[in-house]
């Protein structure tokens, strides 16, 4: 068995979705989930891309919006459409790759999303993000270390074949969206 990488961004509206099953799910299946936070917008940007394809292509973003409405409601999850979106997820990024590996890193990525999909609270802010981590965490989010890795993350995020979130490897072997989830799961538990 090998773990599943789940890459996420905090701006996507399905990596919401996914981060707050993935862990669940991951568990009852017996796989491992390392977790991976990167930017899509130097991604997007060598796509040619000046936004999310949600603001780029109007009638794919009310369709987005409707498609949350309705699985959110199929999974139980509360949704409430950000009045600004994408927001930035930079910060949150930086402090979620500085929390590589620490056991309360999951739990801050869901309180994040939630201040964002579920409380439409302005996820760039710093004394929020302070609240839902410590001073010290965003601190360390602000080292030049932290904001060197966080580049390399998105680059190897591209390098790896990612081109959208949420992303989930399983080795080499790429499942984009939180539909594959599942899928992804079945290959780790599988491979």
């Amino acid at each position: 068995m090998r773990a599943l990488e789940f890459w996420f961004e905090f701006a996507s509206t399905y990596s919401y979705l996914a981060a707050m099953r993935v862990e669940d799910l991951a568990r009852a299946a017996g796989v491992p989930v390392v977790w991976r936070p990167f930017l899509l917008g130097p991604i997007f940007a060598k796509q040619g891309w000046t936004g999310s394809p949600f603001t780029l292509y109007p009638a794919k973003g009310r369709y987005m919006w409707r498609d949350m409405e309705r699985l959110c409601k199929a999974e139980g999850l509360p949704f409430r459409r950000p009045s600004e979106f994408p927001r930035n997820g930079l910060l949150a990024a930086r402090i979620a790759t500085a929390a590589d590996g620490q056991e309360w890193l999951p739990e801050f990525v869901r309180r994040v999303f939630r201040a964002n999909f579920v409380d439409d609270q302005d996820i760039a802010d710093r004394q929020l993000l302070a609240a839902l981590s410590s001073e010290e965490w965003l601190a360390r989010a602000e080292a030049a270390e932290t904001k060197d890795r966080l580049r390399e993350r998105t680059l190897e995020a591209e390098r790896r074949g990612i081109f959208g979130a949420p992303s989930f490897l399983v080795g080499d072997e790429l499942f984009w969206g939180n539909d594959r989830l599942a899928q992804a799961l079945a290959w780790a538990r599988e491979s």
